[in-house]
């Protein structure tokens, strides 16, 4: 692969679910198992029925332009792309493509690939509606209407991304700005985030930025999850390395290919020559209306703090390492915990070990979300009190935080079940010490010669304790009274 060059650019799909109806129909905009529950009969495309546009719809499409550093358009309109297809019943789709401006265009954007910060160029974003979805089987077709007319944003970058790792981590990073900013869960499992991507490959010597250099570019259509676009993308770029390395890398023609899971490959659809007339026109039943000046300001005042700027203020105001901030602001939601947590009081350090060494292993071998989680942010800050006052030590605290998972019970209630309690009492402590020393009086003589027998002392007083003596005081006696003998 070090002979050649690659080049990736990504059309990605984002359902917006946090709005209350559809993008043009007032049906409500919310997931469900149930087929054809959420329709109106625009939806359906009956005779007679007309869009209305939601306002919401596009003041979150205008929002995500914002963040993406796009422009934004002095008119809003919306254009008819005609085409039949089942999962269409109007027979066209309201989007906006062509001599009307999309809600954003021509933006620079800087997203991290690990560590190293990479910058790609939007060419634009633009708000539609969604199609229904299909299934197909072996003799017959069934269609869910439940998607038709759902606010989609459809984002185009040009081709700047030079490897799977660097689309994907875009790709992650635009998902988080969607959930941060409250437009949508992007949620691959419900079928809110779909991606197309192009890749073509070059000679490594020869000029990237003579598009004339550049191979014959193949387009990978709806592949639904981000281990999806690195495996197709990766794939493919093995595929025409093979296909460059035989000589026959220019014969091939430019073609649209599916990823085919069960095979892990990308698989022919269609060729792909010119370009497909979808014989676009301005939209006649939504005139077209100008953005205020007045209601741009506003929504970019409503911008929140994205995942990065998060990061930056754990690391700088609570002295976090990368590795931890980056792992707390990776989904909202377990940063809003987070944050909540120090807002009642909690230590930061602690709160990010919590979240990060057990909490988080939870919500993964669970399979749930931190909302799902029975132990609530007041709870956490109860557990870490009591383990700061010296209530419990370190490791009960953990005995305790597993009861709480899988009993349903508040920590506080755990501790006074289990009758557990850490002992801080100096001269009970002291006298179990003694003890133990005067029965192991050849240690002390070989904890004098260099040998470490400090470790067994303390272990005799927790075992003594049943783990309940303080270790930091136990530790400190200990020496006290090696030295005192």
């Amino acid at each position: 692969m070090d002979k050649y060059k690659v080049m990736i650019g990504l059309e990605m799909h984002c359902e917006i679910s946090e709005t209350n109806t559809k993008v043009f129909s007032s049906a409500e905009n919310s997931y469900s198992e149930l087929p054809n529950s959420n329709i109106r009969p625009i939806d359906m495309g009956f005779p007679g029925t007309l869009p209305t546009v939601n306002k919401e719809a596009v003041k979150m499409a205008l929002m995500a332009s914002m963040a993406l550093g796009c422009k934004q358009p002095e008119y809003m309109y919306f254009e008819r792309k005609n085409y039949y297809y089942p999962d269409m019943p109007k027979n066209f789709q309201i989007t906006q493509e062509t001599k009307p401006i999309p809600v954003g265009i021509y933006g620079e954007f800087e997203y991290y690939c690990g560590d190293e910060k990479k910058k790609v160029r939007i060419n634009n974003i633009h708000l539609e509606e969604d199609a229904a979805s299909s299934d197909h089987f072996s003799t017959y077709s069934v269609i869910d209407y439940n998607r038709a007319g759902v606010p989609l944003l459809e984002l185009v970058t040009e081709p700047d991304f030079r490897s799977a790792d660097e689309a994907v981590s875009f790709l992650e990073t635009m998902r988080s700005i969607y959930q941060y900013a409250n437009i949508s869960e992007a949620d691959s499992k419900k079928g809110q985030i779909r991606c197309d991507v192009n890749v073509s490959i070059m000679d490594k010597d020869l000029d990237e930025n003579d598009m004339r250099n550049w191979g014959t570019k193949i387009e990978i259509k709806n592949v639904n999850s981000f281990g999806g676009v690195r495996d197709a993308i990766n794939y493919e770029i093995k595929r025409q390395t093979e296909l460059k390395e035989q000589g026959t890398y220019d014969q091939m023609e430019q073609q649209t290919r599916r990823w085919d899971e069960e095979s892990m490959s990308t698989i022919f659809m269609r060729s792909k020559v010119d370009a497909i007339d979808y014989k676009y026109f301005v939209e006649p039943n939504i005139p077209k209306y100008k953005i205020s000046k007045e209601w741009l300001d506003e929504i970019r005042k409503s911008i929140p703090r994205f995942a990065n700027e998060r990061m930056e203020e754990y690391m700088d105001k609570y002295s976090l390492s990368r590795y931890d901030a980056t792992i707390l602001v990776k989904e909202k939601d377990v940063s809003d915990y987070f944050e909540e947590v120090i807002k009642l009081g909690g230590n930061p350090k602690s709160a990010s070990n919590w979240l990060t060494s057990v909490i988080l292993g939870h919500l993964n071998k669970y399979d749930i979300t931190i909302k799902e989680l029975y132990l609530t942010p007041q709870m956490l800050v109860d557990l870490m009190e009591m383990v700061e006052s010296g209530k419990i030590s370190s490791k009960q605290s953990k005995e305790v935080l597993y009861k709480v998972l899988s009993e349903g019970k508040d920590p506080k209630t755990i501790v006074d079940e289990l009758g557990i309690k850490q002992i801080g009492d100096d001269k009970m402590i002291r006298e179990l010490v003694c003890k133990v020393l005067d029965e192991h009086l050849e240690l002390i003589e070989e904890h004098r010669k260099g040998r470490n027998v400090f470790d067994y002392f303390v272990g005799q007083i927790m075992k003594a304790t049943r783990g309940q003596a303080n270790p930091k005081m136990t530790a400190q006696i200990i020496r006290e009274e090696i030295e005192k003998r």
